[in-house]
């Protein structure tokens, strides 16, 4: 029997303590509720902003796949120090997937180097999230679109890097869109940007964005080939030498 991912799914669970609106929706949290929709596929671990280092360990990061991030109000209050190392575990080839209001987390805009801003709307908004590369993994058992009733409303420019791939486009009934499912490589890191997951309203519980979740860990397991060896170098022998 093959062993299961590592998913660790980290969340500043601020707002659930915070907001009794917050808190009707995501009573166990926001990373419960993600690890909810994860089903039996992957061994999950759980952390916290106001953990000790964020609950995320040198020995936590070292036995982790793959990293879910959710984080909002509090980016700046997450250390450098703890930034530093989940990019060097990125680069090293450990998975990420960053959800909704995490495109400003200090990890983010560090692994794409630019300010990942973009223009906002909080309203009851309809989003309609369109596949735009129906042959991706990530994509996988989702038809056209992924229709929610309710949304915050995120809309370009954002600010990001060109996306290595594009899977998924957002449109919103105020007319916007957004480039909503985004794939980079950082290393021999795998990043997904997933846009949908505003606090007020259960878009974790909805079956199509938690089977995009699922696949988008699966999508993002570390590779086994070995990391490149940098520095200096003695010549290859020459081909065909006698």
């Amino acid at each position: 029997m093959a062993e299961q991912l590592k998913v660790t799914i980290w969340n500043e669970y601020r707002h659930e303590q915070s907001s009794d609106k917050v808190r009707e929706v995501y009573p166990q949290g926001i990373h419960h509720a993600i690890g909810e929709g994860m089903g039996g596929e992957f061994e999950l671990a759980y952390a916290t902003l106001d953990e000790p280092e964020h609950g995320l360990t040198q020995e936590r990061l070292d036995a982790t796949d793959v990293l879910i991030w959710w984080g909002h109000k509090a980016h700046r209050e997450v250390q450098d120090e703890i930034v530093e190392r989940v990019c060097k575990r990125v680069r090293e080839g450990m998975g990420l997937i960053v959800l909704h209001s995490g495109h400003f987390s200090k990890v983010f805009t560090k692994l794409m180097g630019t300010t990942c801003n973009l223009k906002w709307r909080e309203a009851d908004e309809k989003e309609r999230l369109w596949v735009v590369a129906p042959g991706h993994p990530i994509v996988e058992g989702i038809g056209e679109y992924i229709e929610l009733e309710q949304e915050e409303m995120y809309g370009e420019h954002f600010d990001i890097p060109q996306p290595d791939e594009l899977v998924l486009l957002s449109w919103f009934a105020g007319g916007e869109v957004f480039r909503s499912g985004c794939t980079y490589r950082r290393g021999q890191g795998k990043i997904f940007y997933f846009r949908p997951g505003h606090e007020t309203y259960p878009t974790y519980y909805n079956e199509q964005v938690r089977r995009v979740i699922r696949n988008a860990a699966a999508w993002a397991a570390p590779s086994t080939r070995p990391a490149p060896v940098y520095g200096n170098s003695k010549p290859l022998e020459s081909i065909g030498r006698a």
